[in-house]
């Protein structure tokens, strides 16, 4: 076993240091709890990206490793035995090995039931009372309050370009006006939203097979019609027909057994159209680099002398990018109402200031939204013309809501510890600046489906200024195209892509995760939230809905997509076909703003003009 498990991390792209000793610590641990040598290198992965190792495996991160690994067997066993109690000895005894804290990956930390300071209906009758003032509010003594090194700045985008940006907490400071420094009030915003899809209180949980078959037999048609179209291939042929001379196939990419994709194991299915929807296995041992997922359309070179296998020469990830500008898809945009779409002189250059956060808005001690309002505390004093906010807000996975000893339903909760706190924001700031809210499938009061429909919010009851969109969803702010989505799709693809790199060449995994939504693109394919297929089990993917409601019409100056991966801000070149550089997009991962029992992330861009001359800035809470 111990040849597979270094095969897997050679097709990783991984390298060992001390390949020996390496080898005997992972086939124990493989032998123990009985994972396979796939498992632990996609382990190995996701644990590299998060604390942004390089390509080197070293026999010194084993250790820590191999104990995070041991964790997360220990919560496993927690999860099964539901009704009954595992005291640490029962879960030891039953994994056959000790465990011990070890430093938690970037998601958010179980729960500590013992650590909860009050019941959760207190919790509620405090959060009914907490307003936004200028003055800083009276506030329990939490692990959350007592945190240091509020606000300070982790990751920054374009450091040279001018950016004012907040100081560390000073422990002797008066007031937050001391802690985050007033600006001039921003100017008005022009804000245009894209047609909400789905529609709130849609039919779903009723899509058929056809509805599956159509969805992804049209990904494949017009993905070839976009080859084409550019003119610089030919028609596609039937890729399962032997053939001695080069042939060029467009086709989705899928796995021959379940689990994650193999090498081995990868399969090209062409459109009905061309092969009457057949598979044909895919060789890539010829290739020198490549990156692919399950559901990835591609267009592939190469031979298939025997009609059973195609020998891969070259894999195409990139199509022709569409041409079409925002005014030639009118139909796909709408103003909602005059009193949003505020009109203003056109501007030279495309400017906004926003500041985004993904939930969960609390920590998993209580219901108080304390680092909620830290952030809208940090609002007012910045100012941006747009504070964007991705769910959850009603967290799911919070203990409270899972005991189920709140006081509330779900939608007064989120009424009064959510939009009443927004209100009381936009009310502050007066008529310039606008609130964003998207949903996320973890949101308890809202529907568990994906797509996802906006939140409904009655004017009557709130602002105007606040706004919800669908999940996922794009807007255009001041002419700046921004595109949002809350389901965790970057780490889906990390658990499902394989890939491999040149010989020496750098491995950017968060970057090439974030392209590949970029990069199902093409004259009519749009770009799509999620071109994982099948999707993740708890993605709730209805396929009725996807096809109007996944695709972004083009390629966004910003695009948001929560994760518990790392955090990330970067610019990403969006290529051709040809590999030449044709357009930038700002991609961000701004964590969460809660982390278990603690504070996380949020992110503040200004985009000025275009991705190189626009900064941001990742910041602790």
């Amino acid at each position: 076993m111990e040849e597979e498990i270094k095969e897997e991390f050679t097709k990783g792209g991984f390298t060992l240091d001390d390949e020996e000793e390496i080898l005997q610590k992972c086939l124990t641990f493989c032998i123990q709890y009985k994972l396979s040598a796939s498992d632990i290198v996609a382990n190995w992965d996701l644990y590299s990206i998060n604390r942004g190792l390089d390509s080197t495996v070293r026999s010194s991160h084993m250790g820590p490793f191999l104990e995070q690994l041991q964790n997360e067997q220990v919560d496993k066993v927690k999860e099964k035995a539901s009704g009954l109690h595992l005291y640490s000895n029962d879960v030891a005894m039953i994994l056959n090995g000790n465990y011990g804290e070890t430093e938690a990956i970037l998601d958010t930390p179980p729960d500590k039931h013992t650590l909860s300071l009050q019941k959760s209906s207190d919790s509620a009758q405090r959060t009914n009372s907490i307003k936004l003032t200028s003055a800083k509010p009276l506030e329990p003594v939490t692990p959350f309050g007592s945190r240091k090194n509020k606000f300070i700045v982790q990751l920054t985008l374009n450091e040279h370009l001018d950016m004012q940006t907040v100081k560390a907490e000073d422990d002797n400071a008066n007031s937050e006006d001391e802690i985050i420094r007033r600006v001039q009030p921003s100017k008005e915003c022009s804000l245009i939203f894209d047609r909400s899809q789905p529609e709130p209180g849609c039919r779903f949980m009723y899509d058929r097979i056809e509805d599956k078959f159509n969805f992804l037999e049209n990904c494949i048609k017009k993905r070839a019609t976009s080859y084409v179209s550019s003119g610089r291939y030919d028609e596609p042929v039937d890729p399962s027909v032997a053939s001695q001379e080069s042939i060029f196939a467009v086709g989705m990419i899928c796995c021959e057994e379940e689990g994650r994709l193999k090498e081995k194991a990868t399969l090209l299915q062409s459109s009905v159209e061309h092969s009457g929807g057949q598979r044909v296995r895919l060789d890539l041992q010829k290739l020198s680099q490549y990156s692919i997922f399950p559901g990835q359309v591609v267009a592939v070179e190469g031979r298939n002398p025997s009609g059973h296998c195609v020998i891969a020469s070259n894999i195409i990830n990139y199509a022709p990018l569409s041409a079409a500008t925002d005014e030639e898809h009118p139909s796909k945009k709408q103003a909602l109402g005059h009193d949003l779409q505020l009109r203003k002189p056109s501007l030279d250059t495309p400017e906004v200031s926003l500041i985004v956060a993904a939930g969960p808005f609390t920590t998993s001690d209580n219901l108080l939204f304390q680092p909620l309002n830290d952030l809208l505390a940090y609002a007012q004093r910045k100012q941006p013309q747009l504070l964007v906010l991705l769910g959850p807000f009603i967290d799911s996975d919070h203990p409270e809501l899972k005991k189920g000893t709140i006081n509330q339903t779900f939608d007064e909760l989120f009424r009064i510890a959510i939009l009443g706190k927004l209100q009381d924001y936009v009310d502050y700031m007066g008529s310039t600046v606008h609130v964003i809210l998207m949903p996320s499938i973890r949101d308890a009061n809202h529907d568990y489906v994906f797509p996802q429909p906006a939140f409904e919010i009655h004017p009557a009851d709130f602002s105007n200024q606040i706004k919800s969109i669908s999940n996922p969803g794009m807007f255009s702010a001041n002419r700046v195209k921004v595109a949002c989505c809350t389901v965790d799709i970057l780490k889906h693809l990390s658990a499902e892509e394989i890939c491999r790199n040149p010989q020496g060449g750098s491995k950017q995994r968060l970057t090439n995760l974030a392209k590949h939504v970029l990069t199902q693109q093409s004259f009519v394919l749009w770009s799509s939230f999620y071109p994982l297929y099948p999707p993740a089990e708890d993605v709730p993917f209805d396929f009725s809905l996807a096809s109007k409601a996944l695709h972004f019409s083009s390629i966004p100056d910003i695009l948001i997509l929560p994760s518990n991966l790392a955090h990330f801000v970067k610019v990403v070149a969006v290529e051709d076909a040809d590999g030449e550089e044709q357009l930038k997009c700002i991609c961000v991962n701004p964590g969460r703003l809660a982390r278990g029992e603690g504070g996380g992330f949020f992110v503040e861009i200004n985009y000025r003009g275009n991705p190189d001359s626009s900064n941001a800035s990742i910041i602790r809470i």
